[in-house]
């Protein structure tokens, strides 16, 4: 008998039916690459589209925004470009200084840098911002091969995870759990299928149970980014099992506009009911009525709430504009 512990589905979700192929039939990435200067290039606004969106229909690519002023874009440059060439021409990396191009940067919602986005396909996938080490960028790089380019081909737990992050998104998160809890069986230290499988748990209201799965999972594991969006949502959710009645803290607010710990109480409620614009609104509102409320914890607290929803969510891109609205007004 396996002693996996996803194999019968993890606490309440059922066992996959179709489980995905074995993963030994999955096509080799290529051992060719193209010359080293074809694999990291700069870009302009003008040629975004040819460098980056046209380009990651081939194979996906990075974008590493910077500044010449950023201190940590110059430690996580080489690092990115390092990570590049030993992929062996699987990924791009185009790199798009901010100062002389801010346009791109503008539209896709970048307000600290260094920031990396991932495309494929002609969309951006994934990102992340801040200078990481270099274990995490090779994570990250591995990740996105797998979404696209033809080391990608034929890869059935890639092929599974992508269409159980599909099903979460459009609310079934039943059938995404069954799909990741199938992938556990075959791989049980996937990060992609564990946070995904946590993700089920929490959209579903039991982020007791997205902390069991935590729980199992060793030191390496729980490093890997996919899960920081799951650490960020489940201490939010810890916060949120102190907070008092919503009415009672609506009838507070309506007696007192100034009443900050109510709103920010308030915004709480709402990000775990997923009303991220409701929200970012209340804790904007305490940024604009007294930024020095709990140490400043008002924008702290907004900051979480972008790391949990991902910088391409359009409440992150909002609540970022108006963010830099009122810090720089």
């Amino acid at each position: 008998m396996s002693d996996n512990p996803y194999a019968s589905g993890l606490m309440g979700f059922g066992r996959q039916s179709v489980s995905p192929r074995s993963a030994a039939g999955a096509a080799p990435a290529p051992g060719g690459a193209p010359a080293g200067g074809d694999l990291v290039k700069d870009t302009t606004t003008a040629n975004f589209s040819a460098d980056v969106i046209r380009e990651s229909r081939n194979q996906p690519v990075l974008v590493d925004f910077w500044a010449p002023w950023c201190g940590p874009c110059k430690q996580l440059t080489p690092v990115i470009e390092r990570v590049v060439q030993a992929a062996k021409g699987r990924v791009k990396l185009v790199k798009m200084n901010i100062d002389e191009h801010p346009s791109i940067a503008g539209q896709l919602g970048v307000q600290s840098i260094p920031a990396v986005f991932a495309f494929v396909n002609g969309q951006p996938v994934d990102g992340f911002m801040g200078a990481l080490p270099e274990s995490e960028v090779k994570a990250f790089v591995d990740r996105l091969v797998k979404m696209g380019g033809p080391g990608a081909e034929g890869d059935p737990l890639e092929e599974a995870i992508t269409q159980g992050t599909e099903l979460l998104a459009a609310g079934d998160a039943g059938n995404a759990a069954q799909i990741f809890s199938a992938v556990l069986q075959h791989d049980p230290e996937n990060a992609k299928a564990a946070a995904g499988l946590a993700e089920c748990y929490i959209a579903a209201g039991h982020p007791d149970r997205a902390q069991a799965v935590v729980d199992q999972l060793p030191p390496e594991v729980l490093n890997d980014p996919a899960f920081a969006s799951v650490k960020t949502k489940l201490k939010l959710a810890e916060e949120l099992a102190g907070l008092g009645d919503q009415a009672e803290l609506q009838a507070r607010l309506e007696g007192n506009p100034d009443d900050h710990q109510a709103r920010f109480d308030l915004a709480l409620i709402a990000q775990a009911k997923g009303q991220r614009d409701v929200a970012a609104g209340h804790l904007l509102e305490i940024i604009k009525r007294d930024r020095t409320f709990a140490d400043d914890g008002a924008r702290r607290k907004l900051l979480e709430f972008f790391d949990a929803w991902g910088p391409m969510d359009p409440a992150t891109k909002e609540g970022r504009r108006r963010l830099s609205s009122l810090l720089f007004r």
